[in-house]
């Protein structure tokens, strides 16, 4: 097997990456470890490269289609990776989960229309029912000590109350973690399938499931999950390719399919680019060794930032995530309003995290800590961290 180099420190100042280009825009200063936007720091493996680099020999950029064996090697890694056997017709290629999103939005309600979400969450769930005239609704999620669960009995309540057309689901969870229970899905799939609320779940981190966890897709939990809901995922987190664009969606209820891709047809939404279809195969055809080595590294580097704030930092608890290389940092202890809070990790430790306040309620007090990176450089960030403190 090819031993993968996580430890490579790649500077990508200067290339147009978000992560560090858009710092001085968005923090105020340059001067900061980029350990924030949910994409990660390691070369991508041989195997997508040496795919689009043969591409790219051939010379021509030509109008492309998607050819079968792309849509086969998603039926094949899904059902490999998350046992759920799907048909070629339930796939379409998106370009983007949050425009996915967004298309779901657009399509299935009506300006003035309520939107469930479960904050703190992803702060896209918020702003694209917001940005076309949607009202969200908030159904937080509940917090004991470090532990998080869906409040199903608040979400009954909302929906007596509200009239609510759909609820966005962030599976696994972000900024949380949470890799939930087949059991919880199954009783929010009855609460929506009962009330006609219908569910758009984000998937986009299924793959990436660590110390034991594994991901449960929505519309495997039952019937009624599969006949009410419309799944995103992606290898773009995974195999870090998020700047290629490479989303697909899933909708097993034929009526629901035929009405959404409907609407991505006649607006040409549902074309993917040349390189999306090409290094999407590649990963999920050649890429399973890298990930399981990369998680390895993500497990390693969240069990090293635990012990090192255990031991230097004791006023900041990492959440233990059950997926991803997102940590959420329980800073709380600081007893720091949010603005000291993020001055804190900004203008004297010069690291830019996520503001826990952006994925809303429950997020005050919190910051969300990307681990994606090597370990060197997250060794510096947490002694710059201890210094600042």
């Amino acid at each position: 097997m090819e031993k993968f180099n996580f430890d490579e420190v790649i500077d990508r100042k200067g290339t147009g990456a978000v992560k560090t280009d858009l710092l001085k825009k968005r923090y105020g200063r340059e001067d900061l470890i980029g350990l924030w936007v949910a994409d990660m720091d390691f070369r991508c493996g041989d195997f997508i490269i040496d795919a689009l680099t043969k591409r790219c020999q051939e010379g021509i950029f030509g109008y492309t289609m998607a050819l079968d064996s792309y849509f086969e090697s998603i039926v094949e890694w899904v059902e490999n990776q998350h046992q759920w056997k799907i048909n070629r017709e339930w796939l379409s290629y998106i370009p983007g989960i949050v425009k996915g999103i967004a298309f779901c939005v657009m399509k299935f309600t009506d300006p003035g229309d309520k939107i469930i979400i479960q904050p703190p969450v992803y702060h896209p769930f918020h702003l694209i029912p917001e940005g076309h005239s949607r009202k969200v609704v908030n159904n937080p999620l509940i917090e004991k000590n470090g532990k998080y669960q869906m409040d199903l009995e608040g979400l009954k309540k909302i929906i007596d109350k509200e009239k609510c057309k759909m609820l966005i689901l962030c599976s696994p969870h972000n900024p949380v973690g949470i890799t939930w229970d087949k059991e919880i899905l199954q009783e929010l799939a009855h609460i929506c399938a009962e009330n006609n609320i219908l569910v758009i779940s984000d998937e986009i981190h299924a793959d990436m499931g660590i110390f034991g966890h594994r991901h449960t897709p929505f519309a495997t939990v039952s019937q009624e999950a599969a006949d009410n809901s419309i799944t995103f995922m992606a290898p773009s987190k995974t195999f870090n390719i998020a700047g290629i664009v490479s989303s697909y969606s899933i909708v097993p209820n034929q009526q629901l399919r035929e009405s959404f891709y409907q609407y991505l047809h006649a607006s040409e939404l549902s074309d993917g680019t040349i390189f999306a279809y090409i290094a999407s195969e590649a990963a999920y055809r050649n890429g399973k060794d890298w990930m399981q080595q990369m998680l390895e590294y993500i497990e390693s580097n969240i069990l090293f930032t635990d012990k090192y704030l255990k031991e230097n930092v004791p006023q900041i608890k990492v959440i233990i995530p059950e997926a991803s290389f997102l940590i959420w940092l329980d800073c709380r202890a600081l007893g720091l309003p949010q603005s000291e809070l993020v001055s804190l990790f900004v203008n004297k430790a010069h690291l830019a995290l996520n503001d826990g306040e952006m994925f809303g309620p429950g997020g005050s007090g919190f910051m969300r800590l990307n681990v994606g990176c090597s370990r060197v450089v997250l060794k510096q960030a947490l002694e710059q961290l201890k210094q600042a403190l």
